[in-house]
């Protein structure tokens, strides 16, 4: 049943536009929205209405637009990576030997807890289930409750555990994980902590995870709610162990499970996800002219579309390119950060649009992986409505390339009474200046003997003359209309680039 399921839901991930609304229409479900809208519709149909009927559809629409099925296809996930158990499927079979439920009660013949269906950990394959998810009872009217149980494993289950390697120091691939949720039987339940847990076993307390301090005002400190290992308080001689969970009593109810699980590293999902979830280059530029197809219904047209290739994660270039199916944007997120972002701190959400990115709608975007290898100073591309792509470079560049050389200023040298030269000079490439002060030569700056020298080529103006003014005010009004006259009959001075008189500069 689980090995069928996987197999649906691969081949609904590879249905088109037109394949996804004919599913979903004879379902009786809508068939309206964007494909990703369509693909996370139908991905639910699959896992929680799974029916033979509906299996038979899935494959006729399948084996239609690919009439030889290739053999990837039932194999597009291996017996390695953890299945997902939805409501009408069945978990691994309980092994309960030498366990006694919680709270010392004997095991009940129908309990609403075990109903209960926890979520799917993709760095977690359950292997058995050694305590199905049991209610926690509260003893008394006490804020703070204790819990116990014991667990008496199995020789078979003592050899995998000491046999297997270790993934790091001190820590099995093998493991008993202790989960915690919601005593809810509807939907699927992620692992919640009550308040103030503690789990002892054996007398000795084990590891819980703490809270992740907050960066904003205003925000509390979230706390990572995983599976707690177990194993290494564990006896695993024949003898039983003894496991005691601490859990705060505030209304809410909450369960516990005990499991045998294998513990995948982010290298592990990794390898899983290159060699089962590629996405080829020719789908994906299927997928872009979906996505920029003219609408006539639109009043905008799209023609082309802007993808970066720096990881939002890292601000570092793109490795290996991976995103969700069930999103709409195009851009891509380095997948062995994403892993390992996740490994240590799981939240399984797009870094792009902030939606839910669980394992199994991750893929290698193929065509994306071909451009970061012709391209290596290239930081942006544009994907155009025939599938094909362009470079963008950086507008700065071009700009800086394209843009003449501007006129440069000499200020001259200093002189030994640590004044500028008072001359100015406009100088271009190619082009030499004003004729110098000792030239008989006509030019349209002014000329003037004595002090600062013509020790440029530029028009060279006496900055001595500007002490005259004082002189003129103290002197008798005939001067001031001299001066008048003059200053009508002159042209205005002429404007250089940065606003200034073209040809005086004052140095102080």
């Amino acid at each position: 049943m689980a090995a069928e399921l996987v197999e649906a839901m691969n081949m609904v991930k590879s249905f088109r536009v037109l394949d996804l609304q004919t599913l979903l229409t004879s379902m009786g479900r809508s068939r309206s929205g964007l494909k990703q809208d369509l693909v996370g519709r139908a991905l639910r149909l699959v896992q929680t209405e799974y029916s033979p009927e509906l299996l038979k559809t899935i494959r006729q629409l399948y084996e239609s637009r690919f009439p030889k099925a290739p053999s990837w296809v039932a194999q597009r996930r291996p017996d390695a990576v953890p299945q997902v158990y939805s409501a009408h499927s069945s978990p691994p079979v309980p092994s309960v030997h030498g366990t006694d439920y919680l709270n010392g009660l004997p095991k009940p013949t129908s309990s609403s807890a075990s109903e209960v269906k926890l979520a799917h950990l993709p760095f977690y394959q359950t292997l058995e289930t050694l305590m199905p998810p049991t209610e926690l009872i509260a003893q008394n009217s006490e804020k703070l409750q204790d819990s116990p149980c014991s667990l008496e494993l199995t020789p078979s289950q003592v050899d995998q555990i000491r046999s297997c390697r270790e993934i790091r120091p001190g820590m099995k691939s093998i493991q008993v994980v202790l989960r915690i949720c919601y005593a809810d039987t509807v939907g699927v339940q992620e692992d919640q902590y009550p308040p103030n847990i503690a789990v002892k076993v054996n007398g000795s307390y084990c590891h819980v995870p703490g809270y992740y301090p907050s960066n904003k005002p205003g925000v509390e400190p979230r706390r990572p709610c995983r599976p707690v290992n177990i194993t290494p308080w564990l006896n695993l001689s024949t003898g039983p162990n003894r496991i005691t969970v601490t859990w705060g009593n505030f209304g809410k109810r909450y369960c516990v499970a005990l499991y045998l699980v294998r513990v995948f590293t982010s290298a592990e999902l990794f390898n899983q996800l290159k060699h089962c979830s590629v996405e080829s280059a020719e789908r994906c530029r299927e997928r872009i002219q979906d996505k920029l197809r003219f609408d006539p219904e639109s009043e905008i047209a799209t023609t082309g579309l802007r993808v970066s290739l720096i990881c939002p994660l890292v601000k570092m270039r793109l490795g290996v390119p991976c995103r969700v199916l069930t999103c709409a944007h195009l851009q891509c997120f380095d997948a062995v950060f994403f892993l390992q972002m996740n490994e240590k701190k799981p939240t399984w959400t797009c870094p792009v649009c902030d939606k839910p990115a669980p394992f199994e709608l991750l893929t290698i975007d193929g065509l994306l992986s071909e451009i970061l290898k012709e391209t290596e100073d290239v930081e942006e591309i544009e994907y155009l409505a025939d599938g094909s792509w362009r470079p963008i470079r950086d507008e700065k560049e071009k700009e800086c390339s394209s843009t003449p050389e501007c006129p440069l200023l000499d200020m001259g040298s200093l002189e030994a009474n640590g004044h500028s030269p008072a001359h100015s000079s406009f100088s271009q490439p190619g082009k030499t200046g004003a004729p110098p002060s000792g030239s008989s030569g006509s030019g349209p700056a002014p000329a003037a003997t004595g002090g600062g020298g013509g020790a440029g080529g530029g028009a060279v103006v006496d900055l001595t003359l500007d002490s005259s003014s004082e002189e003129e005010e103290g002197g008798t009004g005939a001067g001031d209309s001299d001066d008048t006259e003059d200053s009508q009959d002159s042209p205005p001075p002429k404007k250089g680039r940065y606003g200034y008189d073209k040809d005086l500069v004052t140095a102080y």
